[in-house]
């Protein structure tokens, strides 16, 4: 009996071991590769420096940051792939990180705004966001670090179940497109209870889900009528319009 038992449990552990190795060569190979515009806005620039070490890190050259936004990405989607927005939104004035998320989804490293922060004293004020899985994810931080943060951006995302902010001192921002076919505006809408009575909502006419960051097309995503350019620049006003509003 004891040899059966033992056997069985052996079984099991292999089959265990077989899943987990599965699910991580499975998130490694479906992990959306960043554009080239995505690999160019990883150069430093004489308004920006890029650091690569331990995250992504989009400093000003020009003014020394107070105000710091942490950015966690859509699930599956390489960080690097949001690298055309946070030069923009860092040659603002503000300081950028992006995390790198284990297996690249969020819900596996929520806390990892928790680092940036400690690594980064100088920083007076912060707001976090994300993308998709990376916004679901930002909200519950937020909810569960109300000391830490002063301010939310969700592209094309909204709060998860259980992460009510709507009673939080708490500047809001929900970003999102109209032609998204994995978020729909019925789900942005349902949000607004969950966020606080002050929360800025900004649509992008004709924005989908995938021009959010620079990785391609996504499946179950409807095509967009706004140009990727386009839905970018209203992504970054809207995102630092919330940074002013914090700082």
């Amino acid at each position: 009996m004891k040899r059966i038992l033992g056997w069985v449990l052996v079984s099991l552990l292999i089959v265990l071991v077989l899943v987990v190795v599965g699910f991580v060569v499975y998130a490694e190979s479906s992990t959306a590769s960043p554009q080239t515009e995505a690999l160019t806005a990883m150069q430093s620039t004489s308004e920006v420096e890029v650091i690569t070490d331990g995250w992504l890190a989009f400093v000003p050259r020009e003014t020394l940051p107070t105000t710091g936004f942490i950015f966690y990405p859509g699930g599956l989607v390489d960080p690097r792939a949001y690298a055309p927005m946070a030069q923009d939104i860092a040659a603002e004035g503000f300081l950028v990180v992006i995390p790198r998320m284990p297996l690249n989804l969020a819900v596996f490293g929520p806390g990892k705004a928790t680092a940036v922060i400690q690594a980064f004293p100088e920083i007076e004020l912060w707001a976090i966001g994300g993308h998709s899985l990376g916004g679901a994810m930002a909200s519950q931080y937020a909810r569960r670090n109300p000391t830490s943060v002063s301010g939310l951006a969700l592209w094309a995302a909204f709060p998860p179940e259980g992460s009510d902010l709507s009673a939080r001192d708490l500047a809001a921002t929900s970003i999102y497109g109209t032609r998204d076919g994995l978020v729909s505006i019925e789900e942005i809408e349902a949000s607004r209870q969950l966020l606080p009575a002050e929360t800025k909502f900004v649509a992008v006419e004709g924005g989908n889900h995938a021009q959010v960051g620079w990785y391609g097309l996504q499946k179950g995503d409807l095509p967009a009528t706004h140009s990727h350019a386009e839905q970018q620049a209203k992504t970054v006003a809207g995102t630092v319009a919330l940074l002013e509003r914090v700082k």
